[in-house]
């Protein structure tokens, strides 16, 4: 695939997660959260140029820091992000202000990291940053649906006092 086709590509699939993370979504514990981050993943180590063959140490030590960024902005993602039951026991999921700072964050970081190859003059390719993404996108989606599994979708509740009540909707701050 050519650099163009992967800017596009990671462009795309950036602003549609951005998108819709600032939306209220139903979060569903049976689907294949892990499809997409799948297939981004395979797209990017299809790529021959991942690593600068003339700076190979440099460009993966490049790599796994770039990998590191996604795996902590994946995290710090889900758990900026607020979840909540409904009555009928859907669970739903909206992202927070704090999401948008570990957004800026990441970010951030990754323009840190690309300057740093720039500088020892590391070719970089698109890949990476696709791998990155795929990483971001697999471990908030996996501790966003491990939380959704730990929420109580009861809809009647127990007071302190052994009366019933039926929850409304419950929410858990962040």
């Amino acid at each position: 695939m050519s650099g163009l086709i992967d800017a596009l590509v990671i462009v795309a699939v950036a602003a549609l997660v951005i998108v819709r993370q600032f939306r209220a979504s139903c979060v569903d514990t049976d689907r294949r959260w892990w499809l997409l981050p799948a297939i981004l993943a395979v797209v990017a180590l299809r790529e021959p140029h991942l690593l600068d063959a003339r700076h190979v140490l440099a460009s993966a030590l490049i790599l796994g820091a770039e990998l590191m960024v996604g795996l902590a902005t994946g995290a710090g993602w889900a758990w900026t992000t607020r979840i909540w039951v409904e009555a009928g026991g859907a669970v739903w999921s909206k992202s927070t202000r704090a999401s948008v700072g570990v957004w800026i964050l990441g970010i951030g970081l990754r323009v840190a990291l690309f300057a740093l190859g720039t500088r020892f003059g590391v070719h970089q390719d698109g890949s990476a940053l696709l791998l990155a993404l795929a990483s971001t996108l697999l471990v908030r989606s996996g501790i966003l649906i491990w939380r959704a599994q730990r929420l109580d979708r009861s809809p009647v509740h127990s007071t302190a006092y052994g009366e019933q009540t039926v929850r409304t909707t419950w929410k858990e701050h962040v």
